[in-house]
């Protein structure tokens, strides 16, 4: 009974560390872009309607990507964190995405 008991403690903080883990990649790259847009970019944390982290599924950094929707503008747009910079990956216009 200690046995399953111990075992399952152990499976409990792995899921948890990875779960914590890819928590803590999304809001990182989240807090970064929206920095990155206030100060680089000069643009209003009140012009950004939307800020969304996600799991892009692409290699290295790309992978923890964050989508940005602005007031009065039709694009969205996708960046992500990589070595202290912000990269604009790509947008989104009219329903075709435009890759940089």
């Amino acid at each position: 009974m200690k046995k399953t008991g111990v075992i399952l403690l152990v499976l409990l903080v792995l899921v948890g560390s990875v779960f914590g883990y890819v928590q803590y990649k999304k809001s990182t790259a989240e807090k970064h872009v929206l920095e990155y847009l206030n100060k680089e970019e000069n643009i209003p944390e009140t012009d950004i309607v939307y800020s969304e982290p996600f799991i892009a599924n692409l290699p290295g950094n790309k992978n923890w990507m964050v989508c940005i929707k602005l007031k009065d503008d039709d694009k969205t747009y996708y960046y992500y964190y990589d070595q202290n910079q912000v990269y604009l990956e790509s947008y989104t216009e009219d329903g075709v995405e435009h890759v940089q």
